[in-house]
């Protein structure tokens, strides 16, 4: 049987992260690229190394790109992970990323366009449902084939909380965030529950809320911890939760930025372009975008969140714009 090859595209500690795990579930190969010398070679041999302790035969290489032709090892990728991009420092918002991640992500879109066209993209870098966006226009691929990381992570974050609270297994927590991935996010209470038991038969309002909030800071309390750094093992484990669900077509329900267009853009309030909501991921990436109701505070919530991303969108234009 061929093996199933996975590519990831910067091996920071999210990247490196992620091929280890990808690695260690028997996924496909894993090839690591980062633009600083040595480093992707160096991770990919630690990480191929410990393997035999996990009885995983896969084989993992890294290549630095500072010579472009490096990669030509994209070709034939099932799927592209893509983390590239400079981390969040204490003080500094998603946003303030932006400028200096586009450009990063512009020339990446334009490699994977070259040398794998046909490959299903996970977008990281943050923020990614912004980066989800104009790796699409600058790549041109198909919007349905590339999902971006947000409601994937920020779910873990709410459903760890949540049993964490409750004294249960966070495997009976069933909860979920749409929206951008920032401080916008929108995680559902009214479709949370416990084994089927809603989350506000269970906890006053004013626990759920501070929850809420905590999931929402989720991030920002970890680089507040780390001080020079931000989170990778929660991010690594949810981004390899989505690439497993498209490499063996296990049809998961996991939100994440996927492209809302056509009948979806009545329901959503929202066109073309990239946001959280619940998706079911499988060989196609995209397999299908669920509507979901929303009650008049819910929506309030939702409107926010999609006007913070339509403002980053623009901006995303006019850096395009500006660039050509």
């Amino acid at each position: 049987m061929v093996r199933k090859k996975i590519s990831v595209i910067g091996a920071g500690n999210v990247g490196a992260t992620v091929a280890q795990f990808l690695a260690m579930k028997e996924l496909g190969d894993v090839y690591l690229f980062d633009v600083v010398d040595g480093v992707p070679e160096g991770k990919a041999l630690d990480i191929l190394e410990g393997l035999p302790h996990w009885g995983a035969d896969v084989m993992v290489k890294g290549f630095t790109t500072v010579n472009p032709e490096a990669y030509k090892n994209l070709e034939n990728s099932d799927v592209v992970v893509i983390t590239a991009g400079l981390a969040r420092k204490p003080g500094m918002s998603r946003d303030d990323l932006l400028n200096k991640n586009l450009e990063i992500m512009s020339d990446v879109a334009r490699n994977v366009k070259k040398y794998s066209p046909n490959s299903k993209v996970v977008i990281v870098s943050n923020p990614a449902d912004i980066m989800a966006y104009a790796f699409q226009k600058v790549s041109g691929m198909k919007p349905e084939s590339i999902i971006g990381l947000g409601g994937s992570l920020d779910s873990a974050r709410f459903r760890t909380f949540l049993a964490e609270e409750l004294h249960v297994s966070v495997e009976d927590v069933n909860a979920f965030v749409i929206g951008g991935h920032g401080d916008d996010m929108v995680p559902f209470i009214r479709y949370s529950n416990v084994a089927g038991i809603p989350i506000s038969n269970l906890l006053s309002k004013e626990k759920i809320e501070e929850i809420v909030k905590r999931t929402r800071f989720g991030g920002g309390e970890i680089v507040n911890y780390l001080k020079t750094g931000s989170a990778y093992y929660a991010p690594g484990i949810s981004i390899t939760a989505m690439v497993e669900s498209i490499i063996k077509g296990k049809e998961r329900i996991i939100p994440c930025a996927a492209y809302i267009s056509g009948e979806h853009s009545k329901h959503y309030g929202i066109k073309n372009l990239f946001i959280g909501v619940p998706i079911r991921i499988g060989e196609n990436c995209v397999e299908q975008i669920y509507d979901i109701d929303f009650s008049n505070e819910e929506k309030a919530l939702w409107d926010k969140t999609v006007e913070s991303v339509t403002a980053s969108c623009a901006k995303v234009d006019e850096f395009l714009k500006s660039s050509h």
